[in-house]
């Protein structure tokens, strides 16, 4: 035992003493171990210099500013679109209507008729707009819905370099497909961005923290001024659209001389759009390169905007808030634009949507052509259509009155001008005893009239879309319902106007001011009614359905909630359910306004359904209660 003990004291020993290097580089090893866990610690732990307030208000500044970048790119897209759209179609239709042209490039085409095909594509097929426009914006998004719709647009650029009926018609037809969703995504764009500027202005706000509906009246002024932003851009479309007319076509038009030497009468006396009108309008004919050269621009400029939508304009929704949109079954989605014109306040608009549509082809067709071509001559027009653009483009800043003034104001200033200028149409009429006529003697109040006309056209259509807005700001998943409505009835004042092209000129300014007195008195009801807090009859936006899943519905298959958890929410959908059936009877009731008698309408089919509706929600709560008692027991 002693011995092995003082072995052990000798290997103790041996093992004490150590070379003197190997004790350093320990030492240096524990030294370099504790400074990289300080590092570590110090990189890792709280920043002072970092400040969380400071970068969080960062963050939402640069969302504010890409807010404000999605609507100019929105509105510099929509407007080169249609710059290009309305111009290569002007200058398409006044070279098809040359007779020289047709019998010397297309003598067995048959031009006319392929003209006249093409108008009936355009005018006519959004009609049934209503039926598959929230369908495709849905299944689409609302941004890649406006770049199809560009690049729509573009293809009937494309279709001028071959003119024949199998590439212009099908691309007219297109065209008529796409100008509902195009426009009814551009009006929930822009007012999708004004309720995201102003989340991201109020980001510390609880309801917004948690996504919820936003308070009543809280983003109307983003709406005002996104909405004329918009306006006030889109509307230069109209300036652009005739740098086709007048830096290339105007050379090679005859003098008004030679156009208007067999017509008779102009203005409100006219039948048709300008009778006797000269069917050679074209000095010589433009080499077939210079139009392939100008219908190059305009496809390098139609492409141009596609490039804007797809790159500049970001998401309108959040991905989760798009599979939101699209989870309420596509049966719901097809019914739900027809379901809402139940709404007192879309019926009671309906006139304006229509007089909107009515007054902007009135004043680049009618007028311009009846009153303004047909004493001027051809070479004016473009003077006109630019005119009024500016017109419309400067007076839309006007609707920002509403940020102060009732916003009944803007729409009714606009209806009371055009009021006046629809009178002094109609008493407005040319008759030509000796030809030629001076047309520089009436230069001055038919630019007068069209400058007035755009401040009515910029008052009335900022005024319409910054109003279907404000009405349904809080409710963002039916924004593309409203705003759909609001352009199919638009593309039924299209139609209307493309049918009554050979009416008098009487008839026509009739039809609009009686339009416009209607569209005047709806208004003030429905205005009279929101005074009086009559409150609309909205229908019901199912819950979403989610089949797929993922990270973001795992709650939906929670395994840690309790059957009594699950019973208590599926109770509260029910509670929602049928405080909406509620509403939506007592909203019925208030319309209806007791016109059925009590006897009768208590034995009224309605009745009894309410009745069985009613028994059938309270034994649906007695059996939930039973259930939740047995629960309780075991």
């Amino acid at each position: 035992m002693e011995a092995s003990d003082g072995e052990e004291h000798i290997r103790d020993a041996d093992r004490v003493v150590a070379p003197p290097n190997g004790g350093m580089n320990e030492l240096l090893n524990v030294g370099q171990e504790d400074n990289i866990q300080g590092q570590m610690e110090e990189f890792l732990g709280p920043q002072a210099e970092y400040n969380e307030e400071e970068e969080e208000r960062k963050y939402y500044r640069r969302k504010r500013l890409g807010v404000i970048k999605n609507v100019l790119a929105a509105s510099v897209g929509a407007m080169i679109v249609y710059s290009v759209y309305m111009g290569l179609l002007q200058m398409q239709l006044i070279l098809h209507y040359d007779m020289t042209y047709r019998e010397v490039k297309y003598s067995n085409l048959g031009l006319e008729d392929i003209d006249r095909k093409m108008l009936m594509g355009i005018n006519v097929t959004p009609i049934i707009g209503l039926l598959y426009t929230p369908v495709l914006i849905r299944f689409l998004g609302t941004k890649w819905m406006m770049f199809l719709a560009s690049g729509i647009y573009a293809l009937f650029v494309s279709t001028n370099y071959w003119e024949r009926y199998y590439t212009l018609v099908p691309s007219a037809v297109a065209i008529g497909v796409a100008i509902v969703p195009f426009w009814a995504s551009l009006g929930n764009y822009i007012t999708r961005m004004a309720q995201q500027y102003y989340e991201y202005v109020n980001y510390k706000e609880e309801h917004v923290q948690e996504q919820k509906k936003l308070p009543k009246g809280a983003c109307h002024s983003y709406i005002i001024i996104f909405h004329s932003v918009f306006h006030i851009i889109f509307h230069l479309s109209f300036v652009f659209a005739e740098f086709p007319m007048r830096l290339v076509l105007n050379d090679y038009l005859h003098e008004s001389n030679h156009i208007l030497c067999n017509v008779k009468t102009c203005g409100a006396a006219v039948s048709g759009v300008i009778p006797g009108f000269n069917t050679t309008v074209l000095t010589r004919l433009p080499r077939s390169m210079l139009l392939i050269q100008v219908e190059s621009v305009l496809m390098g400029f139609a492409f141009l905007g596609m490039i804007i939508f797809l790159v500049l304009c970001g998401a309108a929704y959040r991905p989760t808030e798009e599979i939101d949109l699209r989870s309420i079954g596509w049966g719901n989605i097809f019914q739900l634009p027809f379901k809402h014109l139940r709404d007192y306040r879309l019926r009671l608009l309906c006139p304006f949507f229509i007089y909107s549509g009515f007054e902007v082809l009135f004043a680049v067709t009618g007028f311009s052509l009846s009153y303004g071509v047909c004493i001027l001559g051809l070479k004016s027009l473009w003077l006109l259509i630019v005119v009024y653009g500016l017109s419309c483009s400067v007076f839309s800043s006007l609707s920002l009155c509403i940020l102060r003034l009732p916003r009944w104001l803007c729409l009714m200033s606009g209806a009371a001008v055009h009021f006046v200028l629809l009178v002094a149409l109609l008493a407005w009429s040319l008759h030509i005893k000796e030809p030629p006529i001076k047309g520089t003697w009436y230069l001055g109040p038919l630019i007068v009239i069209t400058v007035l006309w755009g401040l009515g056209t910029a008052l009335n259509k900022t005024g319409v879309s910054t109003l279907i807005g404000m009405l349904y700001a809080e409710e963002k998943e039916r924004l593309d319902f409203v705003y759909t409505i609001y352009h199919w009835w638009q593309a039924i004042a299209i139609f209307i106007v493309y049918l009554w092209s050979n009416m008098p000129m009487r008839a026509k300014l009739s039809i609009l001011l009686a339009t416009l007195l209607v569209a005047c008195y709806c208004y003030w009801v429905m205005e009279h009614r929101l005074a009086r807090d009559v409150r609309p009859r909205l229908p019901r936006i199912p819950r979403p359905r989610h089949k797929v899943k993922g990270y973001r519905y795992l709650e939906e298959d929670n395994s840690d909630e309790s059957d009594s958890e699950r019973s208590e929410e599926d109770e509260e959908e029910k509670e929602e359910d049928e405080d909406h059936v509620a509403e939506e009877i007592e909203a019925e009731d208030r319309e209806e306004g007791g016109q059925v008698g009590g006897a009768q309408g208590a034995d009224s089919p309605r009745a009894r359904r309410r009745g069985v509706e009613g028994h059938r929600y309270k034994q649906d709560k007695e059996d939930a209660h039973v259930k939740e008692g047995e629960r309780d027991e075991r």
